[in-house]
């Protein structure tokens, strides 16, 4: 699902939304969640997931191409867990796999 999606999505179950308002609305909830992430926060909605922040710490890596080391210096990554509901329903709609039969 893209952001558009999201907005296509939103002004079909909205009927009193234009799809400039489903736009602005999707747009300024990123935004809202973007900006928090960039500040450190923790972003959690209920029944869906948390977002926070995961610290990477400097590494020695190698350059594929020379087979050179390099420093990879630290990093912050945004990192999402999902909450107990979200897991349920996915596993729920997630067709069982028969083994094949020799």
């Amino acid at each position: 699902m893209t952001r558009s999606d999201l907005v296509e999505e939103l002004a079909a179950r909205f009927s009193q939304l234009t799809h400039r308002d489903a736009e602005l609305a999707v747009k300024t909830v990123l935004d809202a969640m973007s900006e928090a992430l960039v500040r450190g926060h923790r972003i959690e909605i209920r029944g869906f997931g948390s977002f926070s922040i995961n610290r990477r710490p400097p590494r020695v890596g190698r350059n594929p191409r020379s087979g050179e080391t390099v420093m990879i210096p630290e990093k912050r990554v945004p990192h999402f867990k999902p909450g107990k509901a979200l897991r349920e329903a996915v596993d729920a709609a997630t067709p069982s796999v028969q083994p094949a039969a020799e």
